[in-house]
């Protein structure tokens, strides 16, 4: 079988499943990291049942590591973004130049909630990689996180179904032949479009709602750790309700969508419960129980930081608001407003957010403040930040 050359771009948590991955299956892997110095040489990927004990430990290789795009990414014929979403646009700026024109490069985000394909374009015009593919993942093929950072990742399982948007379209069967069927053993399908990962609902309805809900209840403030509610499997009845009236506006907004583009097959842009369903092969009956009562999310942790006194508070800083916000609901709220459809509890988790962080993507009649968003090209995902201006355009470019 045919082996590549990938570069991960990236230290989140999902490049230390990806690279003992990629390298168990007799790829050659390359990191470009800020942090090259804090990455080993080897990295192991520990495969871990729910009550903790590990089912088995991978190891890979990584052949370079460095903070130079031009010493990791000409010689690349995968590369792969693993990082906070509202990173990558200035990623993508900073290894353009180094890709190799003259041969098929397969450029991906392993996680493609925001518009991916808007990002890749920019840099495909501006630097002519018109044999450059792009693509990303609908949902983060598996549950993970990095337990010691450069050197050891956790895995605590991966979805049964992984939903993937190529573009051009017809190369989604070369892309599962290189590189696709040794990331994980499940099944892949392709999406239609790019947006039907955009209005799929997960990360970006997820983290805004629970979060939220957190607030209301408990001020995001806990007096110990040990206080401190389980992200999922603490999951309760306020998270769920404010979970489920997020999503069925998008429903609303899928629906606009589809309206739009009767033609066109969007059977994988979906709500939270037939994702859930679809992507996990799960029997759950309702929001609650899919988190609470889940295989994989059991032993995931509120993002909280300390304060002086030893208590904790939500982490209103971690990529729950920076990338689920701007590059999540956002951009959701936007489509909204050019399909003239209200979206109450969308607008209410912005405002809410925005107050705690000083930002200002709403005016207070829930309009959109356009000067703010535009006011620097990266700081939020919505189409006008790609000079794209309707929601024909979106669906056009996919």
């Amino acid at each position: 079988m045919t082996k590549i050359a990938v570069t991960v771009v990236g230290g989140g948590n999902s490049a230390h499943v990806l690279i003992p991955f990629l390298s168990k299956n007799g790829h050659s892997v390359n990191l470009l990291t800020r942090r090259p110095k804090d990455w080993k040489d080897e990295i192991q990927c520990d495969i871990v049942r729910m009550d903790n004990t590990v089912k088995k430990t991978i190891t890979g290789h990584i052949q370079k590591k460095s903070s130079d795009p031009k010493k990791v990414i000409p010689q690349a014929d995968a590369i792969i973004l693993c990082m906070p979403v509202h990173c990558y646009r200035i990623a993508l700026e900073h290894l353009a130049p180094y890709i190799d024109k003259n041969k098929e490069v397969f450029v991906g985000a392993i996680y493609g909630q925001a518009g991916f394909n808007f990002m890749f374009r920019e840099i495909q015009q501006e630097y002519n990689l018109s044999n450059a593919v792009h693509f990303s993942f609908g949902l983060i093929p598996w549950i993970c996180r990095a337990d010691t950072y450069g050197s050891h990742g956790l895995n605590y399982g991966g979805n049964q179904v992984n939903i993937v948007a190529v573009s051009p379209h017809d190369k989604f069967e070369k892309l599962y032949r290189l590189l696709l069927k040794d990331i994980s053993h499940s099944r892949f399908v392709q999406a239609c479009s790019f947006i039907s990962l955009t209005l799929s609902v997960d990360n970006q309805i997820i983290h805004p709602s629970r979060c939220y809900a957190l607030w209301q209840q408990y001020g995001g403030h806990w007096s110990t750790l040990d206080s401190v509610p389980y992200f999922y499997r603490d999951f309760d009845d306020l998270s769920t309700e404010i979970l489920s009236k997020v999503d069925t506006e998008y429903t609303l907004i899928r629906e606009g969508v589809k309206n739009l583009f009767p033609q066109r097959d969007f059977k994988y842009m979906m709500n939270y419960m037939d994702l859930e369903t679809f992507s996990n092969e799960s029997k759950f009956k309702d929001i609650k129980s899919s988190f609470r009562d889940s295989p994989t999310l059991g032993l995931i942790k509120t993002p909280t930081v300390e304060l002086e006194d030893g208590s904790r508070m939500l982490d209103i800083h971690c990529r729950f608001f920076t990338d689920d916000i701007p590059y999540g609901l956002l951009i959701a709220k936007w489509i909204a407003g050019e399909l003239k459809i209200d979206t109450p509890t969308i607008n209410e988790i912005i405002q809410w957010s925005q107050n705690l962080r000083g930002e200002h993507w709403l005016h207070e009649d829930n309009s959109i403040d356009m000067d703010f968003c535009m006011s620097h090209k990266n700081v939020t995902g919505i189409p006008p930040a790609y000079g794209i201006t309707s929601v024909e355009n979106i669906v056009s470019l996919n």
